[in-house]
C-alpha cells in the first residue's frame, strides 16, 4: 500500500476495503492606499524590494524596530497586530518606544535603544477609518515608506496585515504574506466520528468562518491561484468526489464525473487547470482537468499501483507526485503532460504530500518511519534533503506565498478510546525554526495557504 496523508487516506478506505501599495495610489476590496511625502528633513531610501538585511541576516540577528501605539481603541489594535505579525517570523524584535507620527523622528534617542527600524502611525476616523504609517531606516536616518491607508472600520485587521507586509518587504526585499488566509478542515466531536467542515480563516488564526456545515466528510482544501476558489474533496450524497467552492458566493459543483473516486485536487500556476487523483481498479491514476472545457485528460497509467497527491511546479511544466509503483511510497517528477516519471526521494522510510515552493526551489513532503512522521523539505532533483520537524503525525505541508515558511497539521495520539486526540496547525521556517501553533477554535487539519492578498 502506497503511503499517503490521513486525509487521503480517509479518501481512499473505500478503494482499499493584488495588490501593490508600495509608491502608487492603489484600491481593492474596499480599501484605498495613498503614498505620504516624506518630511524636509527625510528623504525616501532605497525602492520598494530592495532588502536593508537579508533574511539569512534577520535569522541569525533579529531586527530591533520600534513599533508604538497607533492611538486609542483601534489604533492600539492595529499597532497590535503589526507587532504580532512581525514577531511571528521570528525575523524582527519589536520594541516600545515614542515615534511621533507627524514629524522625523529623534534618531539619536532611537540608536541609544538599538533600534535599527522604526515605525511611526496613527488611526482616526469612524465612518471610514484613515491609518497613516511611516517606516524609518534609525542607522541612516531616511524614511523608507510613507502610505496612508482608508477603509471601512471592518478593514482596520487587513490594514494592519498589508502595513506589516510593507515593512517585510522594506526590509527583507521580499513579499510579505500577513495579508493572506489559510483554508483548512475544522474538526469537532470524538476522534472516531469526527464532523469536518470546509473552513476559512487570516493565516494568523483570526477571523474563522465555516465554509461547509458538517454533513459530510470533507477533505484537502486548495486555493485557486487565480481566483477566490477553493477546490476540496467530499463525500456529499455518498459519492466521493473534488467540488470547487467559490468563496464569493458560497456556490459549489463537482468537478467532473469520474468511475470512481476522485481527490488529492491542486490547480495549476494559472488556475485553468485541476490535477487531482482517480481511483481505477485496485489503484489511482492522475488527471488534468481543464477548468472552462471540464475536459479530463489521463496522465499516469499506474498498472495497479497509486499515483496521487500531484503538485505542479510553479512554472507548471512539471508534476510532483506520490507513488507505490516501485513497491513502496516515494516520490517522482514528470512532465506536466505526463511521462518521463523520475523517482527523487531515496531516503529512510515512505514519502508523500508533496508540494512545490512557489520559489520553485525546494518541495516539501511528509516522511514516515521509525514509528513516526517527520515533515521536510528536498531541492527538486532529490538532493539537499531536510526534516524540519518531527511527532506523531506531522503532515500536509503548505507554503506561504513567498516560500519562507510552512503551515502544516500536527496530531497526538490518543487512547483506544479516543481521549487525549489532538489536531492543529503550525508553522515553521523552511530552515526549521521558529515552529509556532495557529489557535483555532475547534480541531484543524489539511491546512492550504492563500497566495497573496487571496
Amino acid at each position: 500500500m502506497t503511503f499517503i496523508s490521513d486525509s487521503e487516506a480517509d479518501a481512499l478506505s473505500a478503494l482499499l476495503s493584488r495588490r501593490s501599495v508600495l509608491g502608487a495610489t492603489a484600491a481593492a476590496g474596499g480599501l484605498l492606499a495613498t503614498p505620504l511625502p516624506a518630511f524636509a528633513q527625510g528623504s525616501t531610501a532605497a525602492g520598494p524590494g530592495e532588502a536593508e538585511i537579508t533574511v539569512d541576516q534577520a535569522r541569525q540577528a533579529p531586527i530591533p524596530i520600534v513599533i508604538p501605539s497607533f492611538g486609542a481603541g483601534m489604533g492600539e489594535q492595529i499597532s497590535g497586530v503589526i507587532s504580532s505579525d512581525l514577531e511571528s517570523t521570528g525575523l524582527f524584535k519589536v520594541m516600545s518606544g515614542d515615534v511621533p507620527p507627524g514629524s522625523t523622528p529623534d534618531f539619536s534617542a532611537l540608536k541609544a535603544q538599538g533600534a535599527r527600524a522604526a515605525v511611526a502611525g496613527r488611526a482616526v476616523g469612524s465612518g471610514s477609518v484613515r491609518v497613516e504609517m511611516r517606516l524609518w531606516n534609525v542607522v541612516a536616518g531616511e524614511q523608507l515608506q510613507g502610505t496612508a491607508y482608508t477603509a471601512s472600520p471592518s478593514n482596520w485587521r487587513r490594514i494592519a496585515h498589508i502595513i506589516a507586509d510593507v515593512i517585510y518587504e522594506r526590509m527583507l526585499g521580499e513579499k510579505g504574506y500577513f495579508d493572506t488566509r489559510i483554508a483548512y478542515i475544522a474538526r469537532t466531536g470524538p476522534r472516531r466520528h469526527q464532523i469536518t467542515r470546509l473552513a476559512l480563516m487570516d493565516q494568523d488564526g483570526f477571523n474563522s468562518r465555516m465554509l461547509t456545515g458538517g454533513q459530510w466528510l470533507t477533505l484537502t482544501p486548495r486555493f485557486n491561484p487565480a481566483r477566490d476558489q477553493v477546490a476540496f474533496m467530499s463525500y456529499a450524497n455518498n459519492r466521493p468526489r473534488v467540488y470547487l467552492f467559490d468563496l464569493g458566493s458560497g456556490r459549489q459543483q463537482m468537478l467532473g464525473e469520474f468511475d470512481g473516486i476522485s481527490f488529492a485536487p491542486r490547480f495549476s500556476p494559472d488556475g485553468s487547470r485541476v490535477v487531482l487523483s482517480a481511483t481505477r481498479g485496485g489503484g489511482s491514476d492522475i488527471f488534468v482537468v481543464d477548468l472552462a472545457s471540464r475536459s479530463k485528460h489521463q496522465i499516469t497509467s499506474s498498472g495497479g499501483a497509486i499515483d496521487t497527491s500531484p503538485c505542479f511546479s510553479p512554472d507548471g511544466s512539471q508534476i510532483v507526485f506520490n507513488s507505490d509503483r516501485g513497491g513502496s511510497p516515494q516520490l517522482y517528477i514528470m512532465s506536466a503532460s505526463g511521462g518521463g516519471a523520475r523517482r527523487i526521494s531515496y531516503g529512510s522510510g515512505q514519502y508523500g504530500s508533496p508540494v512545490w515552493s512557489p520559489r520553485g526551489d525546494l518541495i516539501a513532503f511528509t516522511r514516515i518511519g521509525h514509528g513516526g512522521f517527520s515533515l521536510g523539505v528536498m531541492n527538486p532533483d532529490g538532493t539537499g534533503e531536510r526534516i524540519l520537524t518531527q511527532g506523531f503525525t506531522v503532515e500536509s505541508p503548505t507554503f506561504c506565498p513567498n516560500g519562507r515558511v510552512l503551515a502544516f497539521c500536527r496530531q497526538s495520539a490518543s487512547s483506544a478510546g479516543g481521549a487525549g486526540f489532538s489536531s492543529g496547525i503550525g508553522t515553521i521556517d523552511i530552515t526549521g525554526f521558529n515552529e509556532r501553533p495557529i489557535r483555532t477554535a475547534t480541531g484543524a487539519s489539511d491546512p492550504a495557504w492563500s497566495p497573496l492578498n487571496g
